[in-house]
């Protein structure tokens, strides 16, 4: 039965979400102009106003998710996104793996900083929240779902399917709905992309609130106060921003099988270059507080941030990066609307910065050269580069579609190697930001000439050269490139140490931010150097098959065949390949498939064995478990050195219908590397293509051969019953007890024969994993033999790629440093707003 009441009910919320955020902006805005008389008044309808809007804004979230988790499917969302096989932490994935969803989850996130901010700054209030509401009202727009005319304005999550599809189903039964959905998409099923998500797009959401206090002071005449309240803002955007790109990447690393964690995707450089210019201006804002320099640049920076969010915006979700992106959305004809939201923003920035640009404070004193003001100055314009060496490039496709629009051709096109067309101008500007925040720190915390210059940098000069030395001879760097990266790294972390160790000494523990996040940079910059520099596959195809006509000669190269329990040497490893496994909830590591027999029901199986881990029954042979997402298969990768086994890894795999065969790698971590395993093919034993018949005859004892296998016919045993089916007095049951050996696997096959009356009956195995069906064929009882029918397939295999990734872990400990050192900054800048505030003088 279609429920329309619940869809009504959130378009509804939808129209009310929109309207409401109109109306706080234009109650703010009178609130903003008001006399003192009246600025109490408007005040409380600005803010009921907005209590609404959040309320209504959370009503939204709670009922699309509310259809999700009841499996409406008669959505249109919830059927493209969700399916009865998902676990509720993918639910909450297919939330927002749709636009739809993904909008909803940025207007919340604008409610949760438009409340902090009502209730943290009074005195800025009216002017932040007029800018506030008016980005809320384009942003609910994008999910408005109204049509006037020819116009149609955003895409409602709350459609049915029956509007949507052109299925025949429908026009029989307008009430049909769909038993399933078509799910989350496989690459989405992981951890990450619960999180990562909402903390980019918080990321997203964050900019606007320097942006909003940046207009608010232009527009009221406080063209400098906006910095103080502003700053705190910045950095925890970047904050916030950053960590959400970086898990986007430990995502990529743990579950995409490109070997990396950075690919130069457009929508990856979408996200980075916001990033990069945000960084940028919580260093010119800092400078103007300490020297009242670079504020028209903190203006322009801040500025470009927030619209180089909606610009990614408009990228990802316009559809012009079909072509050139996995990760974009497909175009929701709403390519229009995020082109006017981009330039209404874009212009009225300029409008107002343009009006006022001349009353704008700006310092006539020239930077030196041994002035912090320069430094920063110059990292700041590194920075900017930085963003537009990747933003051009990754804009190509909208180059043509404007040119194309026009009636012009346009024959540009993206980088044909990203990878290595972004990194090698990346990596050089990353370098000389090394250096600059090596060498800027002294300058930041007292005054320099040449010679005190010369004296702070010769001892963290020397101390980096020695560390340098040490790491390019351990690490066996021989590539000139790579040796300039080392020691630029070495310095920015030595220099920086140093600073910090100075600052620890004689301050508070809340200005060493600065330090933290620059060492951070010197150890990520040395762990992308060998992560992605000496990676190395381990797993090289010495047999000189080509295990896939369509793979390109690399793949076949760098990919090893690995038959069930047949070990294969790999590098320093011999590595084993035994069986297939699932996920069993509430059962810790995995469990094979061998003990698993599927029924019916979506996710659940029935114990053909006891499932026990660790002295620990968690299922008697027999009970219905319950599997964590079926159609997830996880290959026992055994790994030895010698005769002594070191560890077991269980990389994913997915046969997709419409995507083929989706990987997710597994890695085994160690100090000073991952051995990260992913797998290529499979081999896939659903619907086998059995051989011919093989007739093999045998007594007790004695000994014959299976195919390749050596095979024991133990003995003959009569049974008092079969499992399954109900013998009578009279009927005989015959078991032939036989152990097949695979190398070192004893496998022991059971089949049955049954006469019952004057008929004849047999109960094969099949064992999947070596690839056979026995059948007892007859039982010849004058010559003390059974007659065994055998039929065989392919034996289980798996294609499997394993790399060695170098110190990847000083990457990802350089992240996290770097997180510490914002978060750090973070608490200074908000403690030092919270002071002035409560003093009066914000």
């Amino acid at each position: 039965m279609i429920n329309t009441f619940v869809g009504n009910l959130g378009h509804f919320m939808v129209i009310l979400v929109f309207v409401s955020s109109i109306v706080t902006a234009f109650s703010y805005y009178k609130y903003t102009l008001a006399n003192e008389l009246e600025r109490a008044g408007w005040r409380k309808f600005s803010r009921i106003s907005f209590y609404v809007h959040a309320v209504a804004s959370i009503a939204v979230v709670a009922i699309l998710f509310n259809i999700i988790y009841n499996f409406r499917f008669e959505y249109f969302y919830a059927y493209s996104h969700a399916s009865r096989a998902l676990p509720v932490h993918y639910m909450i994935s297919s939330f927002w793996e749709g636009q739809e969803g993904s909008f909803l989850l940025w207007i919340f996130w604008n409610v949760v900083l438009g409340i902090v901010l009502v209730h943290t700054n009074k005195s800025w209030e009216g002017p932040v929240m007029v800018v506030f509401a008016l980005v809320q009202a384009f942003l609910v727009s994008m999910i408005l779902g109204v049509v006037i005319g020819d116009l149609k304005i955003g895409s409602s999550p709350f459609i049915l399917l029956r509007d949507v599809s052109n299925a025949p189903i429908f026009s029989i039964d307008p009430n049909f709905v769909p038993e399933d959905g078509t799910g989350l998409n496989p690459l989405l099923q992981n951890i990450w992309m619960v999180i990562h998500p909402p903390t980019l797009f918080l990321g997203y959401a964050s900019t606007l609130v320097p942006f909003a206090y940046l207009m608010g002071g232009l527009a009221t005449g406080r063209y400098k106060e906006w910095i103080r309240p502003a700053l705190p803002w910045t950095i925890f955007s970047a904050f916030i921003l950053g960590m959400g790109i970086m898990m986007g990447a430990y995502w990529a690393y743990v579950t995409l099988n490109f070997g990396g964690y950075w690919n130069w995707d457009p929508v990856e450089n979408a996200s980075y270059v916001p990033w990069l210019i945000l960084v940028a201006s919580i260093h010119t804002m800092i400078t103007y507080k300490k020297s009242s320099t670079a504020l028209k640049t903190s203006i322009v920076l801040v500025i470009t941030s927030f619209i180089l969010v909606l610009y990614a915006t408009f990228l990802v979700r316009s559809g012009v990066l079909g072509d050139t992106s996995v990760h974009s959305f497909t175009d929701l004809g709403l390519s229009g609307q995020l082109l006017i939201y981009l330039l209404f923003f874009l212009f009225v920035a300029i409008f107002i910065s343009a009006k006022v640009w001349k009353h704008i404070p700006s310092s006539e004193k020239e930077a030196s050269v041994y002035s912090r003001e320069f430094w920063i100055f110059i990292g700041a314009t590194t920075l900017s580069l930085m963003a537009f060496q990747v933003i051009l490039p990754t804009s190509i496709p909208v180059f043509n579609a404007v040119i194309e629009s026009f009636g012009g051709i346009s024959n540009m096109a993206p980088p044909a190697n990203q990878e290595e067309f972004y990194s090698k101008f990346q990596l050089w500007f990353a370098v000389a930001l090394a250096i600059l925040t090596g060498v800027g720190q002294f300058f930041w915390w007292k005054k320099m000439d040449k010679k005190a210059l010369k004296d702070a940098l010769t001892v963290p000069y020397v101390i980096a050269m020695i560390v340098s030395a040490i790491i390019i001879t351990l690490g066996k760097v021989y590539n000139i490139s790579y040796i300039v990266i080392v020691v630029a790294g070495a310095f920015t972390i030595i220099a920086n140490g140093t600073i910090l160790i100075k600052i620890l000494r004689k301050s508070s523990f809340k200005l060493a931010g600065g330090s933290l996040a620059h060492i951070g940079l010197g150890m990520i910059l040395i762990g992308v150097m060998f992560s992605s520099g000496y990676s190395q596959v381990i797993s090289t195809n010495m047999s000189g098959l080509t295990y896939k006509k369509d793979w390109e000669d690399e793949l076949n190269k760098e990919n090893v065949l690995l038959w069930i329990n047949k070990p294969l040497q790999m590098l320093e490893y011999d590595v084993i390949y035994r069986g297939r496994h699932k996920k069993v909830s509430g059962v810790p590591g995995y469990v094979s498939v061998n003990k698993l027999q599927s029924t019916e029901k979506v996710n659940e199986a029935i114990a053909l064995a006891d499932i026990e881990v660790k002295g620990k029954t968690y299922h008697k042979k027999g009970e219905k478990v319950e599997i964590v997402l079926e159609e997830n298969s996880y290959f026992e990768i055994e790994y030895y050195k010698g005769d002594d086994y070191k560890f077991t890894l269980y990389p994913m795999s997915q046969p997709n219908p419409t995507m083929g065969l989706i990987s997710s790698p597994d890695s085994k971590w160690f100090v000073g590397k991952d051995l990260y395993t992913h797998i290529s093919a499979i081999n896939d034993y659903d619907e086998p293509e059995w051989k011919d018949d093989e007739f093999y005859e045998a007594s007790p004892g004695e000994q014959f051969h299976i195919s390749d296998y050596v095979t024991t016919f133990e003995s003959g045993e009569v049974l008092d019953e079969v499992e399954g089916l109900n013998l009578k007095e009279g009927d005989v049951a015959v078991q032939a007890n036989l152990i097949i050996y695979d190398n070192d696997i004893e496998k022991r096959l059971k089949p049955i024969f049954i006469i019952s009356g004057n008929q004849v009956g047999r109960v094969p195995v099949i064992d999947q994993e070596l690839g056979v069906k026995v059948e007892l064929n007859n039982i010849i009882p004058e010559e003390n033999k059974f007659s065994f029918k055998v039929n065989r397939y392919q034996k289980d295999y798996v294609v499997m790629k394993a790399m060695v990734k170098p110190h990847i872990n000083i990457l990802w400990a350089g992240t996290l440093l770097m997180l510490i050192g914002f978060g750090v900054a973070i608490y200074r800048r908000y403690d030092e707003f919270i002071k002035m505030r409560d003093k009066g003088l914000e």
